[in-house]
């Protein structure tokens, strides 16, 4: 039915662009188009949308200032909205989203990756109104409704997990992996004993979940960069380097909007440490030997094994045995000494893991 349907404000001052966006969008949403700042504030003042697709360059009111007005007020500063804008450096999408943007989509943007977008975010607010009302009711639904709740949160933490696949196409299903392989080695951590201190405080099962967000800083990347067909210049590496750091201060908005922090301390550990090195020679703080967290230090095994074994557009899969042998070489330089013992003792179910996720593939 018609008014089952979705509402979006696509707001541009450009009549070209709002053309090419109403008629991808009509088919599936109710597409009502202004074409200035001050317009889609009047409005909102009557109807409140699902969803804003607003330009960043227009005149009269830019829409830095417009989402500035729309967060300021408590009848709007809960439409999620994502910035469409020519403009591709980082800044400018640092600056959009900590603004209050959702994501930040340059132009000219594909049909189907802004269909697909918008559907996801959709999908997360979605999911986040019923949480809301589920926390509302906590107290008298506390008995009946916890597992709900907990099977809720690993929906958001999956959709989030999946935008930023959407957005970074070449890697597959590159999160539900490392999350399997990560299982593994935890599971020969605990089964040989090290480090019990440090692993005796960990709740198994939300170090998990939270592993789904290691690179949830990829939201702030530019889409030319992530999907590039070929080897990155130094300049854009820079860039790319910096979903870390972004992902850490993702991680910490989201802290401050919550009581629980348990799976949010575990993920930013994920985020800001998978890609130090043992020797310091890794980003983004240099960390060297221990003063890397065990944590961190397991994920950059899994992570890049995966790496190794996956295709991209500018390199083959490396065979298991080849990935096995560049983790061998990388010990005591790359990777922490005794995470590559773990990952020998458990090297045949990564291999499965790796085999398992390549014949569902080719199935679909």
């Amino acid at each position: 039915m018609e008014t089952d349907r979705k509402t979006i404000f696509l707001v541009d001052d450009n009549m070209t662009n709002l053309t090419i966006g109403n008629d991808t969008l009509s088919d599936f949403y109710n597409v009502f188009s202004l074409n200035s700042g001050p317009r889609l504030l009047k409005i909102l003042d009557r109807h409140i949308p699902d969803l804003i697709l607003l330009d960043v360059e227009m005149p009269e009111m830019n829409g830095y200032e417009t989402i500035q007005h729309i967060k300021a007020k408590p009848e709007t500063r809960h439409i999620p909205v994502i910035f469409l804008t020519g403009k591709s450096d980082s800044k400018s999408e640092l600056t959009g989203l900590s603004l209050g943007a959702i994501d930040y989509i340059t132009k000219p943007f594909s049909p189907p990756l802004l269909l697909k977008r918008i559907e996801v975010h959709l999908l997360v607010e979605s999911q986040k109104q019923e949480l809301i009302h589920f926390n509302n009711n906590l107290q008298a639904m506390v008995d009946t409704k916890t597992e709900t709740v907990v099977e809720l949160q690993n929906a958001v933490l999956k959709t989030m997990a999946e935008l930023v696949e959407y957005r970074d196409d070449v890697t597959g299903a590159h999160i539900d992996r490392t999350q399997s392989y990560l299982k593994v080695l935890l599971g020969e951590l605990l089964e040989q004993g090290l480090y019990p201190e440090e692993t005796s405080l960990w709740d198994m099962d939300l170090v998990l979940q939270s592993s789904q967000l290691h690179d949830v800083g990829k939201i702030a990347t530019p889409d030319a960069i992530l999907q590039k067909p070929g080897k990155l210049t130094p300049e854009e590496f820079e860039i790319i380097k910096g979903h870390t750091t972004f992902g850490e201060e993702i991680i910490e908005r989201i802290k401050k909007n919550t009581t629980e922090h348990a799976f949010l301390d575990y993920a930013k550990v994920l985020v800001g440490t998978h890609h130090e090195k043992w020797d310091g020679s890794g980003y983004p703080k240099g960390l060297k030997g221990r003063e890397i967290p065990l944590l961190g230090r397991m994920m950059a095994l899994v992570d890049v094994y995966d790496a190794l074994v996956s295709a991209r557009p500018y390199k083959k899969a490396f065979a298991h045995q080849e990935a096995r042998d560049i983790i061998v070489d990388g010990k005591g330089t790359h990777f922490d000494p005794d995470c590559v013992e773990l990952f020998l003792g458990v090297a045949d179910q990564f291999q499965e893991i790796a085999l398992s996720h390549k014949e569902k593939a080719r199935r679909f």
